[in-house]
This record gives structure tokens, C-alpha cells and sequence, in this order.
């Protein structure tokens, strides 16, 4: 390249152009051109500049060990000038330059540029005047930056606080929104529930972006003026927010604050990117400005104004949703604030990760911080978290329950073991019932000499009636129909191999009910009737028909149907069941936070400490329970169960009553002939009672008279609901079939008291009635039974406390004053003295 090429070149495309063609000429005249291979070292940091280069073809770059100067790293490009500076001001090379490419060079030695700059003083006095024009665009900058430092530095978001933690299905799409989010400069809604750290989405969605060393500021919109100077600035004076924040991204936290008069000018922003400073009165409106900020937004939820122009709308899922992530976010925190303190991480025990993931979290994940923290610090250096550490109110199904398989671990092994209830009823109940069962046909046939009647009557039904408020449907994991059920149904199923069928459910749900009820109002009739407390073979006949409807159900549909839909006793012990002071359950939180399978309703093979089981035999999950009427305790959830969800919780008697209970009309249709049925059994007393001279023997007006004593009661009681409609004027008394299960507690006792009778006065001749049964003498065998009037007074004793906790009870589920439910009171104040009347006396 000749000399004046070279000039031209020089002044055109380097930084040497501000000096005079003869200055160039002058440079060029000493210049030598040198080719310099790739990776190698140029000039070295520290050393002092040996030659003047000029990048002519190539591609160098510098490397510096300083580093808090990241500027001194960078790329040089044809026409790049290198060392001009540390010559002329006779400074060391401050980084390492490294050919990245091979590359064609021009180099004036460092002694022949120096004579140059002696011989024309142009050459410092130009590159003075650069250094000092570059000075002061620096200053000017670096003003700039300070004041909008102070400007927005009250406001500033350094960086987020966390990433998104867990695995959970919503956890997983929530950070692809903030992935979508980051990908562009459209606004975002971000809205849920308080405690959620919408604000850290925020900070998430604004470090992820491509303009990410912009700065992010928040501003609580409760504060703004209602000018909006602070946000938008004065025409012609102090700038706002927005021209302060250029690039950067606004969070504008707690929308739903925001005063009412810069609803519009936000609008405005988020529609056309446009926003105007406000101006003062009388002054003619500005030109609206436009903004390059990104606006996020922040909110407890949708603002319908804003909502129609934001680009994303990201709804953030509360915690109580999230039960899956509890685990990592407990343990997030646990190490946040251990690394914090300096002290030893302590272990979380299962149980106490359990009762978190119970627990719904109102405040969120900022509720499960604090409790995390407090936790710690109340455990005072332990190894262990413990779920007496954890201490979140509890919910209204968890609020006076003691969980009986933690307070006696021997009980939970029992009841996870063979025997309970498969041993029990393949090694005892199958055989004893085949005998009982040909012992009514061919023994004796009255109750004084067949062993088994006395046991029926005399023994079996005081003592699961008193079971029922302790154990509540305990009866049916022991049930010998239901046992005789499964055998049919696996032999069936072995000789003839099929797919059962599926539960007809909605008309099961619709009409189940309703056969039990008439089945249970043909048995009544059948024993009044016919005298079946008598009459041993009958009795047979009644425990054969209802064993056989187990067994053809059982051979035609999965599991027990019959026994959760249509078996009278097992209607009749589901009611008594809600009385129960024991119930069994599980932690809906482990249950949706852990369980994938769903083993404790479907079955499946082991997994865990879960045993192999066949599921649910009633198709109940313990989680959904909402009373004890579909729970028969055979515990089959507890041993299928890996997780330890499963409870089995000593509670306040009957309050499901008032908490959870959704009231059916055929079970009070049971309930009121379980009540009409106490009568029926001391029809010869109420007869004399009430002074009628019916005959008995005569089976219609046996019959007729039944019938009339099973309606009665349950007339009576609806006549009191019908007066307490007419006579409550201040208040609407809940529906009949909400307060009719008041009377539960009076129809268990009434019931009871008529049994204790039989149970206290022939129960304890049970080794006499046996030897005559067997055809021997049973003269000198010992009896033990009770003086008449012990029974008498428990049953006055049963009779008084059925009738206060009835009235109790319809106060709890009515929720109203005494005197609004006077009449249903006195109903039940003159059933309990006409059950007095026929069964004490």
C-alpha cells in the first residue's frame, strides 16, 4: 500500500484520523507491517509498550487479571490503534492482548513514534483534546447515572430472592410461565393469593430477560400521589420514575391499592407504551412521552380494567394446592436460616412433615417461613423437628382428635397385623357362625334353653348397641354374612373366572337407602309378628336370608355392595355410627402431597411399609370420609397405606354431626323406625299403657297395630318441626332432615334400655341355657344376674342421659337458642317419659 493510500486509510477508518495529513505522512514513513500467527501474545500486561500497532486484517483480543476493571477485557477490530495511549503518557500495558486470528498488523517502534511526537506537538495536543472531551462525557455520564442511582435506589430490586421450588405438576408449569414471561417485554399480571411471593416472580421473570442488567425497581401503589408526579414526573421539572427507570422494569405491587385517578393513565401506559407527565394547573397538556420500562404487575387478584391489556396473566397456585412441594420448601427454608445462624441443620421427623402437609397454610409459603424459623429456634439446637414443634391452628376436622395409633404404637401393629380382621374371621367367626346356625335349627327352640338365642338376643345386641358411641360400625369388620360374602365371592370367581361387575352407583345412591328401610321394617314386623326372640328357627331363617343377599351380591358385583348399600344391620350400625367417639381417617394433605396410587381404595402390591391388599372393600377413601357411616374399621387403608397418612382419632362423640355431615332422607327414614321400633318391642306395655283391649292373637289387628306403633313416633316429631315453624318468627329453623338426626342419641338409648333387660336379667344365664341345650342338667350351674331394680334404674339412668344429649345435640346441628327449638325439645322430653313408661315401669 502506497504512502498516500495509507494516509487516506488511516484517517478514514482509525482513531489517528484527527491528526493533519502531514502528521499521517510523517507516520506512515516510519511504519513497518508485520504478520502475526493466531494464539499469540501481542503485548503482555505489565510490561512497558515496545511499538505503536495498527489492526490492519485479523481479530486481537485482551485479557487483564484485574478484576474489578471487566472493561480492560475486550475485542479489537480492523482499524483498532493499540498502545497510542501508554506511549504517549509513558504508562505500563495494563492487560494482555492475544491474536485471535491471523492477523496483519502496522507497527512505528516506540522510539521512532516518540521522535515523531517531539517533531509535531499536534499529536499530544489533538489526543489531549479527545482525553478530555472523553473526560467529560464520562463525568457527565457518571452524574447522570448517580442521580437516577438516588433517584431509584429506594425502589430497587437487587436480585431474586429464590427460584421456584418443587416438583409438584403446578410448580413445574408456573416456572414455564416465568420462562414464556422473560422471553419478551410484554406486561405481566402476576396475581394470587397474600404469602405468596408474587414480587420474587416478579424479580424472576426481570434477572431472566435479555435485559437483565437493566434496574427493576417496586413501587407499593398504595403510596403513589394521586397526581402521579412521583410516577410520571412534571412537565418541564423533576423527571418521574418511568424516564429515571429507561429500559428497566417496573413492578407496580398491590394493583388493587392503586388510587382511582391514575387508573387511566396506567391504562394508558399498558396499551400504548405511552405515558404523560403531569402538568401544572392552568398550563397547556404536555406531549405524551413514550416509556421502554416493562411493567409487571402485581396483585391479590384480576384487576378487569388492567387485565384486558396485559400480555401474560400468570395466577400463582396457593400452597394448599401445592401439598407435594411442602417438603422442599421446608427444607429451603431449613437450610436458608441454618446457613444464616451458623448452626447444625435438624432433622425434620416424618410426623412432623406429615402434620405440615395437613395443614392448608392461609399465609402461605410466608406462613411456612415464619413457622419454619419459629421452629427452629424453639427446638434450641435439637436434632430433630418434631410435630410438637409445628404448631399450625388446626382446621375443623382436625380440631380435638387424638390419633390412637401414635399414643399406643402397640394398637397400630395389632391392627396392621393377620389377625385383625382376616384371622379373626377365617380362624373364629366362619366356623362359630356355621354352628350357631345349626344350633337354631336343631336345639331347643325357646330362648330359656338354646344357648344361642340367649347369646342373639341377650348378649350380641346390648353389647354393640353400648359399642356403638366407643367403636362406631365396628360390628361389620367381624360380620359373618359379609365373611360368607367373600367366600362365595372367591370360590365363584375360582370355578367360574369372570370381571365382576361395577357398582351401579347412582342408583344405589338413589334407592340403597330405601330397600333398607323396608327390609328393616319386614324384619320388625317378621319379629313382632312371629315371635322371632323366641323362636330359634326363625331366627336361623332371618341370619340366612340376610346372609344369602350378601352372597348373591357378592358373587355379582366387586367388593362388598351389599354391605354398603343395602344390608339393614349395616344401615342400622352406619347411623349409630356418627355417634361414634372414634373415627377413622386420613391426612387429606399427605394423601394429594404423596400418594400416587391410591392403594388404601384401589390395592395394589407392597410399597413401602404398605402391604398387599385388595383396596377398600366399600370403595371409601379415608381421605373423603366426611362421617363414619361408610367405614366398617377393617383397616385394609392402614396396612395398604406407605405413607402413614391414615388415623384412627378419638374425637368428641358425634361431631361430625355438627362439623362435616351432609343429612340423606332414608337415613332419617331408618332413624324414625329404629325409633318406632322401641315401641313395637313393648307393644303389651304400651298397650296397657295407653288402656287399649286389643287382642293380639288376632294377627291383622297384631298387624295393624304394628304398623300404627312404627308411624307414630315419627309423626309426632315432625307435628313438634311443624310447631316450630308456626311459633318461630325471628328465625327460619334449619330443614327437618338436619334436625331430625337430634334425635339419634334418644333412639341408640331408647334401644339400649329395652335390651339391658334381656343382657341384665337372662345374659348371665348363659352356662345353664348352655348345658340344656346340650340335653343336660344345669340346676347346680351358677347364674349372674342383676336385682330388677338395678336394671330398672340403668335403664332410667340410659333413658334421662338419651334425652339430655338429644337436646344437647339438636343445639349443636341447629346452631339457634333454646327457645327456638322449645318444641322439638318437649318432643323429645315426651318421647324419653313415654319410654320411661313402657320400658322402666
Amino acid at each position: 500500500m502506497t504512502s498516500p493510500e495509507m494516509v487516506t486509510w488511516l484517517k478514514e477508518r482509525t482513531s489517528l484520523g484527527i491528526l493533519s495529513s502531514e502528521v499521517l505522512d510523517a507516520i506512515a514513513q516510519v511504519t513497518e507491517e508485520q504478520v502475526v500467527s493466531a494464539e499469540t501474545n501481542l503485548v503482555s500486561e505489565g510490561s512497558r509498550p515496545e511499538a505503536l500497532y495498527i489492526l490492519q486484517e485479523g481479530q486481537l483480543e485482551s485479557n487483564s487479571t484485574n478484576e474489578t476493571n471487566p472493561a480492560l477485557a475486550c475485542g479489537f477490530l480492523p482499524g483498532a490503534v493499540i498502545e497510542l495511549k501508554e506511549l504517549l503518557l509513558d504508562e505500563l500495558t495494563p492487560f494482555t492482548i492475544t491474536t485471535v486470528t491471523e492477523c496483519h498488523l502496522w507497527v512505528v517502534p516506540g522510539d521512532k513514534f516518540r521522535a515523531l511526537v517531539n517533531q509535531y506537538p499536534e499529536i499530544a495536543q489533538a489526543f489531549s483534546r479527545q482525553l478530555a472531551q472523553e473526560l467529560a462525557q464520562v463525568t457527565s455520564a457518571l452524574g447522570y447515572e448517580q442521580e437516577r442511582s438516588v433517584a431509584l435506589r429506594p425502589y430497587l430490586v437487587t436480585k431474586a430472592q429464590r427460584g421456584i421450588i418443587g416438583t409438584s405438576r403446578y410448580a413445574v408449569r408456573l416456572r414455564e410461565q416465568i420462562r414464556e414471561a422473560a422471553a419478551d417485554r410484554k406486561s405481566v399480571d402476576i396475581f394470587g393469593e397474600p404469602g405468596l411471593e408474587k414480587d420474587n416472580i416478579a424479580a424472576l421473570i426481570h434477572f431472566g430477560s435479555p435485559k437483565r442488567r437493566e434496574p427493576i425497581i417496586k413501587v407499593n401503589c398504595g403510596i403513589l400521589q394521586t397526581s402521579g408526579a412521583d410516577l410520571f414526573g412534571r412537565a418541564g421539572g423533576k423527571p418521574g420514575l418511568l424516564e429515571w427507570l429507561g429500559e428497566g422494569t417496573l413492578v407496580l405491587n398491590n394493583i388493587q391499592e392503586l388510587p382511582e385517578e391514575l387508573l387511566p393513565p396506567v391504562t394508558q401506559l399498558l396499551k400504548t407504551g405511552t405515558y404523560t407527565p403531569v402538568s401544572r394547573a392552568g398550563e397547556a397538556a404536555p406531549e405524551p412521552r413514550p416509556s421502554k420500562a416493562r411493567i409487571l404487575i402485581v396483585s391479590e387478584k384480576t384487576q378487569p380494567t388492567i387485565e384486558r391489556c396485559i400480555g401474560h396473566i400468570i395466577k400463582v397456585p396457593p400452597l394448599r394446592v401445592r401439598k407435594a412441594d411442602v417438603q422442599a420448601q421446608v427444607e429451603y427454608y431449613t437450610s436458608l436460616y441454618i446457613r444464616a445462624r451458623g448452626v447444625l441443620k435438624p432433622h425434620i421427623t416424618p410426623e412432623a412433615l406429615r402434620r405440615l402437609q395437613s395443614y392448608d397454610f392461609p399465609g402461605n409459603l410466608k406462613e411456612l417461613k415464619n413457622l419454619v424459623e419459629r421452629a427452629i429456634v424453639q427446638a434450641e439446637g435439637a436434632n430433630e423437628l418434631t410435630e410438637e414443634i409445628f404448631w399450625p391452628a388446626e382446621t375443623k376436622k382436625k380440631r380435638f382428635r387424638v390419633n390412637l395409633l401414635n399414643a399406643y404404637p402397640h394398637l397400630r401393629r395389632f391392627l396392621r397385623s393377620p389377625w385383625w380382621p382376616d384371622r379373626i374371621n377365617y380362624g373364629f367367626t366362619a366356623t362359630a357362625f356355621a354352628i350357631i346356625v345349626a344350633v337354631l335349627f336343631i336345639g331347643p327352640q325357646t330362648r330359656d334353653r338354646n344357648f344361642v338365642l340367649n347369646l342373639f338376643w341377650a348378649w350380641w345386641w346390648p353389647f354393640f348397641l353400648f359399642l356403638f358411641p366407643f367403636l362406631g360400625r365396628i360390628w361389620c369388620s367381624v360380620c359373618p354374612f359379609m365373611i360368607y360374602g367373600e367366600i362365595t365371592q372367591k370360590l365363584s370367581l375360582w370355578l367360574w373366572p369372570r370381571k365382576l361387575k361395577r357398582w351401579p352407583r347412582q342408583e344405589a345412591e338413589k334407592w340403597g337407602g330405601w330397600f333398607m328401610f323396608g327390609l328393616f321394617t319386614l324384619i320388625f314386623l317378621w319379629e313382632e309378628l312371629w315371635h322371632l326372640e323366641n323362636t330359634a328357627y326363625l331366627s336361623a331363617c332371618l341370619l340366612l336370608l340376610i346372609t344369602a343377599g350378601a352372597m348373591i351380591f357378592c358373587a355379582l358385583f366387586e367388593r362388598r355392595f351389599w354391605c354398603r348399600y343395602l344390608c339393614p344391620i349395616g344401615g342400622m350400625n352406619g347411623l349409630f355410627a356418627k355417634l361414634s367417639m372414634t373415627e377413622l381417617r386420613a391426612q387429606q394433605g399427605i394423601c394429594s402431597a404423596s400418594c400416587t396410587t391410591y392403594q388404601c381404595y384401589k390395592g395394589g402390591p407392597q410399597k413401602g411399609e404398605g402391604m398387599e391388599t385388595n383396596g377398600c372393600p366399600l370403595y371409601s377413601h379415608p381421605a373423603q370420609l366426611e362421617d363414619n357411616r361408610d367405614c366398617v374399621l377393617c383397616m385394609t387403608c392402614l396396612k395398604a397405606c406407605p405413607h402413614r397418612s391414615v388415623e384412627f382419632n378419638l374425637r368428641p362423640p358425634g361431631i361430625e354431626l355438627w362439623t362435616t355431615h351432609v343429612p340423606r332422607t332414608y337415613e332419617v327414614a331408618l332413624l324414625f323406625l329404629l325409633l318406632g321400633g322401641i315401641y313395637l318391642h313393648r307393644l303389651p306395655e304400651l298397650q296397657s299403657w295407653l288402656g287399649l283391649q286389643l287382642d293380639l292373637t288376632q294377627f291383622w289387628q297384631h298387624l295393624g297395630l304394628s304398623l300404627l306403633v312404627l308411624i307414630i313416633p315419627a309423626i309426632l316429631t315432625f307435628g313438634a318441626y311443624g310447631l316450630l315453624q308456626v311459633f318461630n318468627f325471628n328465625r327460619k329453623p334449619r330443614s327437618f332432615v338436619e334436625l331430625a338426626y337430634g334425635y339419634l342419641p334418644l333412639v341408640l338409648g331408647g334401644n339400649l334400655a329395652h335390651y339391658l333387660r334381656l343382657g341384665l336379667g337372662e345374659g348371665g344365664r348363659i352356662l345353664p341355657v348352655t348345658f340344656a341345650t346340650l340335653g343336660l342338667g344345669s340346676e347346680q350351674l351358677p347364674i349372674l344376674v342383676a336385682h330388677p331394680a338395678v336394671i330398672a334404674f340403668l335403664q332410667g339412668a340410659t333413658i334421662i342421659f338419651s334425652v339430655l344429649m338429644t337436646i344437647l345435640l339438636t343445639q349443636k346441628i341447629a346452631k339457634q337458642p333454646v327457645r327456638s327449638l322449645l318444641w322439638q325439645h318437649l318432643a323429645a322430653i315426651g318421647l324419653g317419659v313415654s319410654m320411661w313408661a313402657i320400658i322402666v315401669f
